[in-house]
Formats: structure tokens, C-alpha cells, sequence
């Protein structure tokens, strides 16, 4: 045995190469696989035996069958815990460039809807197991006595202490408990916990379910239910906090103050135009002219008016109307210095303000909702612009007793006489006390000339 080892080692030494041998193999390997035909030929040049020459050739088969099927053996190289995702990727083809029709179709599918994010994403829901004790149903005497007659008919003549009937005597004790349930109250002690209770409960509405007792219910209005609460496309928090906000009549901090500069504005420009309408009106008629002269001098400023300050106007499109002078030779409008001068500090004031309460609101509005700030003299050609026409009217008003125009939004002031300005002129509401309360000139009377 020992020699036979020692040959083998022999053989096995002898057999192996060295680290040149090894190193010129794998040369000639290399230039089989890269050089094509013309190393095939360099290696039948070199004069290698035909051994080796079929051992490099099978080699070079094997690895072209090991590339063309390279899909198969990877499949076929994983372990059997290896999913369906990794068995496909294992076993799909290469890129060449085009893509495969399948995987086209699916990425169609794919992109058809953006996918929520992981956090919005439904959880598995485990089907509902009812964890209740199931009570097993109650048998009526009957039933029972007809299964316990069965039953004693299969053991007769089994038992040396059965009687003639076939019933032993503790099968006869059995059966007089049994029988005795028929005089049973039917009432059950209540259950003393939560859950008990619950249980009993949902048992009895099951059991009305089943007799059919909540088949002719009216049933309520259906829950009116949003769309946009499942729609993937808006986020859950934005959803959630704009509820909110229109369930309890909430507004941003920057709507309060838009709402607040809308006022002010809208108090500016009112009080603006008021002013200058009854001041137009009252230097129009202090010339002394006929209601037809005054009228006519008043229409001839709004034309003027309208050709050197126009109001600007936009049509449906949202463009300016370019405005058309139909009348070349027209006046000058109607403008007073002293007024404005009188008025300038008033003015001033207002517009700083207007512009305050702009600069804070653009710092808490968003960018799209900014708003521009004010100016004095583009505020006093709106006025003018927009008053012009309406001067004919405030004189025809005054020379007809009209009520003249309050300094707000130009309603109507109402007319106090002479009793009206002594009492206040306001509605009262008198109390009148109960008959045991009164006093007039009755008591008065009585008090008066009652003795001591």
C-alpha cells in the first residue's frame, strides 16, 4: 500500500505544471479567445501536440456555450430561497439597445400615476377574527332525549348493572338532570364586565338581525364624502390643515391683513371722492349761471376730463382700450390748487398709511399675492377721472332739494328739524312699566292734595 502512495504522488507531481508552463497555457488560451482566426493559426504554428491543442478547443467551446446560455446557468446557479424578483432579473436578457415590449408596456403602466410616498401608502389590513367565545346552542328536551335513547339503545346488555330498560343507574341520574332543565328559569345571571357586556349585546343585536327586525329601519343620509381625500396628487397635510382652517373660520395672518388694507383703501378713496365731487359742484354753481349753464359748463369739464385724463379701461381679453378723441378741440379740466394745497396734508397722511399697511402685508403674503404700493398723485387722476361725470348729477341733485352726500360712501344724510335736533333725533324705545309701577298726573294730583 505504501508503495502504491508513493507512485501516485509521484504521478501527481509529475503532472503538475510550473509557473511557466502555467503562464504560456494561459497566454495561448488568451490569444484563442481575443485573436479570432489568426490565433488559432499562431497556435497550430507553434508546433503544440494535439492534446493540448483539443483540451485548449473545448475549453474555447465551453465558454462560448457558457456565454450564449449565460442566463440559464445564472438561474440555474441560485439558491432555492431565491425570490421571483431575483429569479427574473437572473434570467432576463442583456441590454442590446431596444427594449423589450413587455417591459415597455409595464413602464406605461408605471408612470400612468405618480406613487404615493411610503409614508401615505396603505398598510396591510389582516382580515377581522372574531375573538368572542362561541357558545354552543342550546338542545331543546326533545332533541335530547331522542339522541340519549339512540345512544342507550347501542349499549344494551353491555353492563352487568343495567336494568331491563337498558339504563344503568348513573345514565338514569343523567337523564332526570336533563329532564329537570324544562323547569329551569330561563333568566341568566348578567355578565360584570365591560366585555361581557359588549358580547352580550352584540349577540342580541345578531340574533334581532337574524329574525329580521332590521330590515324596515329608514335609513339616514349618506355620508357626503371628498374626493380630493384620496387623490394621490395632493398632500395629506396640506388636505388636512386646509380642513381645518375652513371648518373653524380660520384665516392666514396675511388675509386678516389684506381684509384690513381693503378697508382702509376702500375708506381713502371714498372719502377722496366725495370731497371733490361736492367741492366741484359747489365752485361750479357759485358763478351764478342757470341750472342749464351750470349743467352744461359741468359736462364740458367731464369731456375734457376723459381726453386728458382718461379712465382706463379692459375689455373681456383683459386688454387696455386705447382711447379714441372724438372732439379735437376740447378745454382744459376741471382743477383747483387751493384744494389740493388745503388737502395735501390730509392726503399725505392717508397714502403713508395705505403704504404701511401695504409694506406688512407683503411681508407675510406669498409672492403671487404682493401687492404694489401707493402713490398720491396717481390716486388724485383716478378721483378726478371718475368724478368728472358725475358732477352734472351731484348739481342737478342740489338744485332739486336733494339730500345731500354723507362724507363716507356716499349715502344719503338724513334731515334733522328743529324737534329732531333737540331731542336727538334718534329712534327711542320706550319701556312702559307695569300698571303697579305707573305714575302720572293721577298720583301726582293725589300725592299733591293728600292730607297728612
Amino acid at each position: 500500500m505504501k508503495n502504491e502512495e508513493n507512485k501516485s504522488d509521484e504521478s501527481t507531481s509529475a503532472k503538475e505544471l510550473g509557473p511557466m508552463a502555467r503562464r504560456l497555457e494561459e497566454a495561448t488560451e488568451e490569444a484563442l479567445f481575443t485573436g479570432g482566426r489568426a490565433g488559432r493559426q499562431a497556435v497550430e504554428d507553434a508546433g503544440f501536440s494535439e492534446e493540448l491543442k483539443e483540451k485548449l478547443f473545448n475549453k474555447i467551446a465551453h465558454a462560448n456555450f457558457k456565454s450564449e446560455n449565460a442566463s440559464a446557468f445564472a438561474e440555474a446557479g441560485l439558491s432555492s430561497t431565491a425570490g421571483e424578483g431575483t429569479r427574473y432579473i437572473a434570467s432576463a436578457q442583456a441590454w442590446m439597445g431596444e427594449e423589450n415590449p413587455a417591459d415597455t408596456a409595464l413602464r406605461m403602466l408605471d408612470d400612468a400615476r405618480k406613487p404615493l410616498a411610503p409614508g401615505l401608502r396603505g398598510k396591510f389590513q389582516p382580515p377581522p377574527v372574531d375573538m368572542r367565545l362561541q357558545r354552543q346552542p342550546k338542545r331543546s328536551a326533545g332533541e335530547k332525549v331522542a339522541k340519549a335513547r339512540d345512544k342507550v339503545t347501542t349499549y344494551v346488555g353491555m353492563g352487568g348493572q343495567q336494568s331491563k330498560n337498558g339504563m344503568s343507574e348513573d345514565e338514569k341520574e343523567a337523564w332526570r338532570k336533563e329532564l329537570k332543565e324544562r323547569f329551569e328559569p330561563t333568566a341568566r345571571a348578567m355578565p360584570n364586565t365591560i366585555t361581557g357586556l359588549a358580547a352580550l349585546a352584540n349577540e342580541r343585536i345578531e340574533n334581532a338581525i337574524a329574525r329580521g327586525q332590521f330590515k324596515n329601519i329608514p335609513r339616514g343620509t349618506g355620508i357626503e364624502r371628498d374626493t380630493r381625500a384620496d387623490n394621490p396628487f395632493i398632500d395629506t397635510t396640506e388636505y388636512i390643515m386646509n380642513k381645518m382652517i375652513q371648518r373653524q373660520d380660520m384665516v392666514p395672518p396675511w388675509i386678516e391683513k389684506q381684509q384690513e388694507l381693503a378697508k382702509e383703501l376702500e375708506t381713502f378713496r371714498s372719502r377722496l371722492r366725495n370731497d371733490w365731487r361736492r367741492f366741484s359742484a359747489r365752485m361750479i354753481a357759485s358763478r351764478g349761471e342757470s341750472l342749464q349753464e351750470q349743467l352744461r359748463r359741468a359736462e364740458e369739464y367731464a369731456a375734457a376730463e376723459e381726453v386728458h385724463n382718461p379712465i382706463i379701461r379692459k375689455n373681456g381679453d383683459g386688454e387696455v382700450q386705447e382711447f379714441k378723441d372724438a372732439s379735437p378741440v376740447v378745454g382744459r379740466p376741471f382743477r383747483d390748487s387751493d384744494w389740493e394745497k388745503a388737502e395735501a396734508g390730509y392726503h399725505k397722511l392717508a397714502v403713508e398709511r395705505l403704504n404701511a399697511l401695504t409694506r406688512s402685508y407683503n411681508l407675510m403674503a406669498p409672492d403671487l399675492a404682493k401687492k404694489p404700493y401707493f402713490s398720491l398723485e396717481r390716486e388724485l387722476k383716478a378721483c378726478f377721472a371718475e368724478v368728472a361725470p358725475t358732477v352734472a348729477r351731484e348739481i342737478r341733485d342740489r338744485a332739486a332739494g336733494g339730500r345731500p352726500r354723507s362724507l363716507g360712501g356716499g349715502k344719503a344724510a338724513k334731515q334733522t328739524g328743529l324737534l329732531e335736533a333737540l331731542t336727538g333725533g334718534d329712534n327711542v324705545k320706550i319701556h312702559v312699566e307695569v300698571q303697579e309701577k305707573a305714575y302720572g298726573m293721577r298720583e301726582w294730583w293725589r300725592d299733591l292734595w293728600k292730607k297728612n
